[in-house]
């Protein structure tokens, strides 16, 4: 490109940015009123000086210089300087994300992940076309449509399977015990992603639903699992938040409708632009059972609004420990190049006027240190506002949703960190299929030989730990290789049910069903015995 060429570009650039701060000011006639003259004339600076820095930039530097890279660098950022949350798109990266919140794709039906240089099936999906062709987890997938994925990442071989639902992909897979690769042709159907991936009656008869993000079909996920659960005459309910990171709003209204009732207020929305109230909308029947929601550190956005909801009216204790605190709202804006932007225009407020958002959280998400002594100033900040729900009990409001009762989680070992790392306990089980068969009953219990065996394996791949090591991990050992044999054989809910049995958190809310009959006495039991949460917790 001649050096006229490039400015011609550059300034067609530079005018399309002129244009848009001028589109601007004219649409949003309240800010036009009010800003000055010297306001119109700092942006029209500012834009006259990106420029001058875009075109001297481009005549001066030693090598040639894209300007498609140049701007995308730009806006980044620019949104950079903002908070974490605000953030620019490609056109595939806009694709991908609205697609995993829309709950549906035309796909295979696979979980993947990348062990070494391979694409891996972690889990067939039940009743998609992957599982109906008898894709078994352990296969490699070496190639699709005659390209190879061995090396790429696991987004690049996603992009390649999903595709227009009804079409064709040619999946070349490398199975373990097999010597020849294996070739499968196979239709792409709509694959949901569920929200609800688990949900069953527990022995003392109290129902369990895990909750893992807010998409577009949670409502209804819940209304099937609630009715399933209720035919079966549950006489409690835990529901699992933790670990959601959040999804839809309007989701996260529509699930709460279903403990309250329509016309209940469940969150604002306040911005700069507006406030926007957010109430139920829907008759829904009336569940009088007791109601547990769990929540730890990593459960965020909508799943905190769920949890503070429940809490706020009355409808649930929460158990577990303070939730994350990411309190704002993101506004998905679609761009001409097909791309988009995530931009933060509000913060929550649930029923009791808590702000759920905590504001170091935006700090340290974009890589910035905070003291020990900042973080505990704003805990006591937060902590220092007591709200009420609608009947009355004390809550404590800001950063996040503070549980009715705190219950610490389990921490794994140094050795049990390395082999979850490392896909010990997957690769065990693969190879131990292989060699033993698929004769792995339901009550199915790890032998003191087979756990050796196990630790001998676990000694082939480099894990290196001491007798001491192994003992104090030997209870998670056990029921890790139990829940992934089970889990191959009987499927992904089996294998769940195994994983949980040792879970404190949950051991925790179960027993707190085995003591107290009614919801009152929860809540009555927690006042008395938990005291007001504290600085740093």
């Amino acid at each position: 490109m001649t050096k006229n060429k490039q400015r011609i570009t550059l300034f067609t650039i530079a005018g399309i940015w002129v244009l848009m701060g001028l589109l601007l000011f004219v649409a949003t006639d309240a800010y036009a009123q009010t800003a000055t003259t010297r306001n119109n004339s700092d942006i029209y600076s500012q834009i006259s000086l990106f420029s001058e820095v875009l075109v001297k930039l481009k005549d001066a530097y030693v090598t040639d210089l894209s300007d498609e890279e140049l701007i995308k660098a730009a806006i980044v950022g620019m949104l950079g300087s903002t908070d974490p949350h605000t953030n620019y798109f490609t056109p595939d990266e806009f694709t991908d994300f609205t697609t995993s919140t829309k709950g549906s794709f035309g796909g295979l039906g696979i979980q993947i992940d990348k062990k070494g240089d391979y694409i891996t099936v972690v889990s067939p999906i039940e009743g998609t076309p992957a599982f109906r062709m008898g894709i078994s987890a352990g296969d490699r997938i070496l190639k699709v449509d005659g390209a190879s994925v061995v090396g790429s990442s696991t987004d690049e071989a996603i992009r390649r399977m999903r595709g227009d639902v009804g079409t064709e992909v040619r999946i070349t897979i490398g199975r373990p015990g097999v010597a020849d690769p294996l070739e499968f042709t196979i239709i792409r159907e709509v694959i949901q992603i569920k929200s609800i991936p688990y949900f069953f009656k527990l022995d003392n008869g109290v129902g369990y639903i895990r909750i893992s993000q807010f998409n577009e079909n949670t409502a209804s996920e819940l209304r099937t699992a609630l009715g399933t659960l209720e035919s079966q005459n549950i006489r409690g309910l835990i529901i699992d938040l933790r670990w959601n990171p959040g999804g839809l709003l309007d989701q996260a209204v529509d699930t709460v409708n279903e403990f309250i009732g329509a016309g209940k207020l469940v969150v604002e929305t306040r911005g700069r632009r507006e406030n926007r109230p957010l109430y139920t909308r829907y008759n829904t029947p009336q569940r009088n059972y007791p109601i547990i929601a769990l929540v730890n550190e990593a459960s965020a956005s909508a799943s905190e609004i769920f949890a503070g909801s429940l809490q706020d009216w009355d409808k649930g204790l929460v158990m577990g420990k303070t939730t994350f605190g990411k309190g704002s709202v993101q506004q998905l804006l679609r761009l001409g190049n097909g791309g988009g932007i995530k931009v933060t225009t509000s913060y929550y407020y649930i029923k009791s006027g808590r702000c759920i958002h905590k504001m170091s959280n935006d700090k340290l998400l974009k890589g910035q240190e905070l003291t020990e002594a900042e973080i505990a100033e704003e805990n006591e900040r937060n902590h220092e506002h007591v709200y009420q729900t609608v009947n009355g009990r004390t809550v404590y409001g800001g950063g996040g949703i503070n549980p009715d009762w705190v219950v610490d989680a389990d921490l794994l070992t140094n050795l049990g960190v390395e082999l979850r790392r490392n896909n010990v306990f997957f690769d065990f089980a693969v190879d131990y299929l292989v060699d033993h068969g698929h004769d792995i009953p339901l009550n199915f219990q790890v032998s003191n030989a087979l756990y050796n065996e196990f630790l001998g394996y676990a000694r082939s791949k480099n894990i290196s730990f001491s007798p001491a090591d192994a003992d104090s991990a030997a209870t998670f050992i056990r029921n890790s290789i139990r829940s992934e044999l089970i889990g191959k054989v009987h499927g992904d809910l089996e294998a769940y049910k195994v994983s949980i049995s040792g879970d404190v958190q949950l051991q925790a809310a179960i027993d707190f069903f085995n003591r107290f009959r009614t919801l009152q006495e929860m809540f009555d039991y927690a006042a008395r015995n938990q005291a007001p949460p504290t600085v740093g917790e």
